[in-house]
């Protein structure tokens, strides 16, 4: 297949499109239900051919635009430069959505071919001086057109995006800002295969029986079942996923093999070979402090967070310091527990990285009679789904009906429709919960279409959620943690964000919005998967269908704030190292472990705690779109929990403030300031008590 994809591209590019091809799937209107993309029909060699057609008719329609004689005008050249590249969007949602869940070497390859093409594409339109000459035309006038609302927010938000993208430069500076776009679309991409690949290829191979002491049979299944998966038949394989390596950490009792994994794992793109991100790590942070340099701005931090809520690294830092300081005092205390733990257990060693999870689980156990094992029985994927969707459905109205006629991309990946109180179509949900070689790590939300309703032709949303679950074979049951649960009620609120927007332009629509603000959907949902009135709901036992009972509700309620000083100061520990690098004013190339250390050193990170995310695997900034924004979460939290308080202030499920919130924050995308919608939806300004209460840290 790699040599078909390279020959094609040969043609595709030597000899140019002369006609679209009638089996690409990509230039005809999919015949699926609701237009959800033909899966059934698209093959690789569609991708390339589909990419080619669609900057080329994209730069035809912007050379349109260029060479109207009329004087430019909000329909001539806003409008229409709104309306263009409508193949390529459509083709490019497919294959990076695809990309992220079924990164064949295929997949991959093509990645590597586009990318750049991608990028120059990118520039030519963002740099394209007699477009933004026109652009600029129509911005100067804004006053005194007769625009308002979502439209005034399109000709503000295009005109700075040209700015930002550096139209407003001459000569060398120009072009030198191309050069950099290019080599950062370029080094992101491989930053983001390496841990692919590293991930891949690392696995925990056990072999001898003892060597699983400790382990709860579920967890022993699954590592036998990805055995099997990988040709180990006989044996277990625990991998670098975090659906393997936590259950790992946390419950075995070999120590050799929790300090192999862990290793593994924090090791990844650290390892001199190949796969290598140090050096990659450090490029793109000095290309990034060169081009906020030309664009004006003392370093990228300050490029990126005038767009966000944020608008200073001053404003992000003086958050993490009011948070970091509990944080790491909390977390000193709970380390001397769990060295106390090590002595009571015999153990004459110091407490390590790689011995937190087991003896805080231990701790956890003795202090709340509570352990994972305990609730698993209680969170099973399917009454998860179940406990998720009714919670939308008391919020909003909302059903979601599986659709087995709609095409998937895979077996394991389920299909709903979404329909409100009244039956009128809301949008498409894909639901891709288990791990796969092929598949990148974590979790996350996307969109194969967007919402948008631009010249009367509604375009209804196209929604993915994604979670990285062990899958335990076919018919067997799937038990998730308490955290796991958060994390799909998390990536629902994402979901819901893109599902119930109600925009009129595609670029403003679901969650184009500040980095900073978009996590309020999903945070916030986190709040209902816990709380007693809804576990009593969806949390039943797998095999009985008896409700989670109040003696183990109390439990978890008493345990919440268990290990918040690891959590807090582990996830702020990577803000502060996604500050440093960016708040850097001068485009040196760092030694990527020195300057990591330093950093950790500042803050007073203690030895028993590793950042969450080191610099080679730190992918949110590195390779994704969290550069300078990992603070986000955080910042939003001070949201979600002081909009919590306004349901929790009336009742679990006030009708009133969930039309408020769904009117004001999940409706609107990026057509108002946040923090204007914000405060329309709670009446006030934020406060930060609840998030310290909730936290346990105040």
């Amino acid at each position: 297949m790699k040599q078909i994809v390279t020959l094609l591209l040969i043609l595709v590019l030597g000899t140019g499109l002369a006609a679209q091809d009638t089996e690409n799937p990509f230039f005809r209107a999919f015949a699926t239900p609701f237009g959800v993309p033909d899966f059934d029909q698209i093959r690789y060699e569609h991708y390339l051919p589909a990419f080619q057609a669609g900057m080329q008719q994209q730069k035809d329609e912007i050379a349109a635009i260029v060479s109207n004689p009329e004087v430019p005008t909000f329909e001539n050249t806003i409008l229409a430069l709104e309306r263009s590249g409508r193949l390529l969007d459509r083709v490019s949602n497919v294959f990076f959505v695809l990309n992220g869940s079924m990164a064949t070497d295929e997949m991959q390859e093509i990645n590597n071919t586009v990318t750049p093409l991608l990028a120059k594409h990118g520039n030519e339109i963002s740099m394209n001086a007699d477009l933004f000459k026109r652009v600029k035309a129509v911005y100067e006038q804004k006053d005194i057109l007769p625009l308002q609302g979502e439209d005034l927010v399109l000709l503000k938000e295009t005109y700075k995006g040209f700015v930002r993208n550096g139209a407003d430069l001459q000569g060398e500076k120009k072009e030198r800002v191309k050069k950099i776009n290019e080599e950062l679309s370029m080094l992101t991409l491989t930053f983001g295969q390496h841990l692919l690949k590293e991930n891949a290829t690392f696995m925990l191979i056990i072999d001898d029986e003892a060597d699983l002491a400790g382990l709860p049979q579920s967890v022993i299944d699954v590592a036998a079942q990805d055995a099997k998966d990988r040709g180990q038949d006989g044996k277990w394989v625990f991998t670098l996923m975090r659906s393997s390596i936590e259950p790992f950490l946390t419950y075995s009792e070999k120590r050799d093999l929790r300090e192999k994994i862990y290793k593994g794992y924090i090791n990844k793109g650290d390892n001199n070979n190949e796969l290598d991100n140090k050096k990659i790590a450090a490029r793109i942070a000095a290309l990034r402090v060169e081009k906020a340099t030309i664009m004006g701005y003392d370093s990228h931090a300050d490029f990126v967070l005038e767009e966000n809520m944020a608008k200073t690294p001053a404003n992000v830092y003086r958050l993490l310091d009011q948070i970091w300081k509990p944080a790491i005092a909390r977390a000193k205390e709970e380390a001397g527990e769990l060295q106390g733990m090590i002595k009571k257990d015999g153990g004459s060693f110091s407490l390590q990285p790689w011995d937190w999870w087991y003896y805080a689980e231990k701790l956890k156990k003795e202090k709340y009679a509570l352990d994972n094992e305990m609730i698993k029985p209680y969170f099973e994927l399917n009454n998860v789904i179940e406990g998720v969707f009714y919670v939308a459905n008391r919020l909003y109205g909302l059903h979601f009906i599986e659709r087995h006629d709609i095409p998937a991309y895979h077996k394991d990946v389920r299909v709903y429709e979404v329909e409100e109180a009244d039956g009128t179509h809301v949008g498409v949900l894909y639901l891709d919960y288990f791990a796969r070689q092929i598949k990148r790590g974590g979790a996350w939300m996307n969109s194969f279409n967007k919402q948008s309703n631009m010249d009367g032709r509604a375009v209804y949303p196209v929604i993915t959620n994604n979670l990285n679950l062990a899958n335990p074979g076919p018919g067997k049951p799937v038990f998730m943690t308490f955290d796991q649960v958060s994390t799909l009620f998390h990536e629902f609120g994402h979901g819901l964000h893109g599902l119930l927007s109600k925009c009129t332009y595609n670029s403003l629509s679901g969650t184009s919005v500040s980095r900073d603000f978009v996590e309020l959907p999903s945070q916030i949902m986190e709040h209902w998967c816990g709380h007693p009135d809804v576990l009593k709901v969806y949390a039943k036992h797998y095999q009985t269908g008896e409700p989670i009972p109040q003696e183990l509700i109390d439990k978890i309620e008493k345990a919440g704030h268990f290990n918040q000083g690891f959590v807090t100061s582990e996830y702020l520990a990577a803000c502060y190292l996604d500050l440093a690098w960016h708040t850097l004013t001068e485009p040196v190339e760092h030694n990527a472990l020195t300057f990591e250390n330093k950093t950790m050193k500042k803050i007073g990170l203690i030895d028993e705690i590793t950042v969450r995310y080191r610099t080679p695997y730190f992918a949110h900034i590195f390779s994704g779109g969290y550069a300078s924004g990992y603070y986000a979460y955080i910042w939003s939290e001070v949201l979600d929990c002081d909009a919590f308080a306004a349901f929790t202030e009336t009742s679990l499920f006030d009708q009133k403030t969930a039309a408020a919130f769904r009117r004001n924050i999940l409706e609107k995308g990026g057509t108002e300031d946040p923090a204007a919608l914000y405060r329309q939806f709670r009446g006030k300004e934020p406060d930060v008590k609840y998030l310290l209460q909730n936290r346990g840290l105040n």
